[in-house]
């Protein structure tokens, strides 16, 4: 079947727009939906644990979100201009966004905080980023986590407040580099992960950074002509080994988010038997349906944006009728949408 892109819509009431968390992480509300029975059950997410078995990998993606967005002068005319730091290309040179960007020439000098940190902007990119050589002292990250913003969502509407340095957050992020949080992530505790844990569930650790592609909008009406943006993943050699083992043994692997699907499948191989390599890199995996999953039985997420590249992927999981079906359930019964919002999990 031929789908184009407004097969990927749906109406939305803006007020169903998370614009904060959760008061309590776990306490967000669930969308259980069973694939095969098309059945939807409603819980919480500290419910999650009746669902997952024993012997289970629950594959997390440990990214973490850095203050990449920053604000400086344009040494040239002195006017004020944002840099959105996307990711690191190679040693100082970076993809970036520069806000107002027509107005900032290739070879500009953009100055942060008195001379912390400079950027000289480069070239254009095919998708309308630039490139831009960096000029600091010491560690790049610590300049941003003195003088960068977290960057939010384009949809949540309101500048970053204190509370998001934690809660746009996953509790298990360690390695730096994403410019959006991996949502599924957000809805876990220390104390729900010690009961999966102590249940038997195998906790399982990959990276891959999200970039800002997650928020790009799809243009053309045929979605296998749209393109993602690379993105930095890695799998080392114990997670691919811990997952092979889990497959092999007719158990099941529950992904936490999109971002651990497109990382997952991109490492799998296509050779029988299906097995995934340790592997790190850049992937441009982008799924959409049909497409034949390898590796991933569960998938934990949030609910997506219209005609979005999310909502493809889950329609591929689950076929885009089944999807849409529960998301009108979903805004029947008032669930919150989008980063801040509430979870599915799809069995």
């Amino acid at each position: 079947m031929k789908f184009t892109l407004k097969d990927f819509d749906y109406p939305l009431p803006k007020d169903l727009i998370a614009y904060y968390p959760a008061e309590k992480r776990d306490h967000s509300r669930l969308l259980v939906l069973d694939r095969k029975t098309q059945a939807l059950e409603h819980k919480y997410f500290y419910q999650i644990i009746d669902h997952l078995q024993e012997g289970d990998g629950l594959v997390i993606n440990q990214t973490k979100v850095f203050p990449a967005r920053i604000f400086g002068t344009n040494e040239g005319n002195q006017a004020k201009v944002e840099v959105l730091f996307l990711k690191n290309l190679k040693e100082s040179i970076w993809e970036v966004l520069v806000k107002p960007g027509k107005k900032v020439l290739s070879g500009s000098v953009i100055s942060f905080n008195q001379g912390d940190l400079q950027c000289q902007i480069l070239e254009k990119t095919e998708s309308g980023s630039r490139l831009a050589k960096l000029m600091f002292d010491g560690d790049l990250f610590e300049v941003l986590e003195r003088i960068g913003k977290i960057p939010l969502p384009p949809y949540i509407r309101r500048e970053p407040e204190p509370l998001d340095k934690d809660r746009y957050q996953t509790l298990f992020a360690k390695e730096k580099g994403a410019v959006a949080a991996p949502t599924a992530g957000l809805h876990f505790t220390e104390d729900l992960l010690k009961k999966i844990e102590s249940k038997g569930i195998h906790r399982i650790p990959i990276t891959l950074h999200v970039g800002w592609d997650s928020f790009r909008p799809v243009r053309v009406d045929d979605p296998k002509d749209h393109k993602l943006e690379s993105e930095y993943f890695k799998i080392d050699q114990s997670s691919a080994d811990r997952i092979n083992q889990i497959k092999e043994g007719g158990k099941r692997i529950v992904a936490v988010g999109t971002t651990t699907v497109r990382a997952l499948e991109t490492a799998m191989r296509d050779s029988e038997p299906h097995r995934i390599q340790a592997e790190s890199g850049w992937t441009k995996k982008f799924i959409y349906p049909p497409y034949k999953f390898k590796v991933v039985d569960c998938l934990i997420t949030n609910f997506h944006l219209p005609r979005s590249t999310l909502l493809l992927l889950v329609s591929a999981f689950a076929t885009k009728e089944i999807i849409l079906k529960a998301y009108q359930e979903a805004i029947k019964e008032r669930y919150r949408f989008y980063s801040y919002g509430d979870a599915m999990l799809i069995i």
